[in-house]
């Protein structure tokens, strides 16, 4: 694969938060084993504050940076809507512009399109 240029792998960072850090680790593994994912970078403790139903709510959260493919973005909103607890998860992706070749060159070879 080391002759694709890695600005055609449209590759994306997948952030994903929940209210469980041990379910957030599980959740990443599950999407790297059935290669939706390359990776996930997890943090354990975060702070999120926002409005929902009219209440402002300020709460320990954890957070992953998720490696994927961007055609792989709507297999994983929908995990998310299967498996998190909440009703509206945070689930954003952000286009990689840039990056090592080589690691974006990875992430594209470790995934693949759901069978």
């Amino acid at each position: 694969m080391t002759d694709t240029s890695p600005t055609d792998l449209q590759c994306v960072e997948v952030v994903v938060t929940a209210d469980s850090a041990d379910w957030l680790a599980d959740f990443t593994r599950t999407l790297v084993e059935d290669r939706l994912v390359a990776c996930g970078h997890n943090i354990a403790s975060i702070r999120a504050i926002y409005r929902w139903d009219g209440q402002v709510h300020d709460d320990p959260q954890a957070r992953v940076g998720l490696h994927t493919r961007a055609s792989l973005v709507p297999a994983i909103v929908a995990r998310a809507d299967e498996q998190h607890s909440d009703d509206v998860p945070c689930v954003i992706a952000l286009p990689i512009t840039g990056g090592h070749p080589e690691y974006l060159r990875w992430v594209y070879a470790e995934t693949r399109e759901p069978a």
